[in-house]
């Protein structure tokens, strides 16, 4: 599976997961498994608003567009994501939602 992350400001994380042909984002489940080679599934008929982009399968292996929510204080891997290829069965390692704060940053 290759992933393309379309950086977006949101208030919450994602936390994404791969099991085979199955995305598992924030706990809800999408199955490509149907998708043959060259079929493309547009994105008005992914009842998420996770997804940025078409799904298909090119190659024998899934193209999919992510959103990825960032924080206000997004690092800059974060804010200019680079694409995920062959993306193994587990949780998808996405960049930080924040920052880290600095030790040195004193909280109000």
């Amino acid at each position: 599976m290759n992933i393309t992350l379309v950086p977006q400001r949101r208030d919450t994380a994602l936390v994404a997961e791969k099991s085979g042909d199955v995305l598992i984002l924030n706990g809800e489940s999408f199955d490509f498994s149907p998708l043959q080679e060259g079929d493309v599934l547009p994105i008005s008929a992914i009842a998420s608003d996770l997804f940025a982009g078409p799904v298909s399968r090119l190659g024998g292996r899934l193209h999919v567009s992510l959103v990825l929510p960032i924080g206000a204080t997004a690092p800059e891997d974060a804010r200019f994501p680079q694409p995920l290829e062959g993306v193994a069965d587990g949780i998808i390692p996405l960049p930080d939602f924040e920052a880290p704060q600095s030790a040195t940053e004193e909280t109000p």
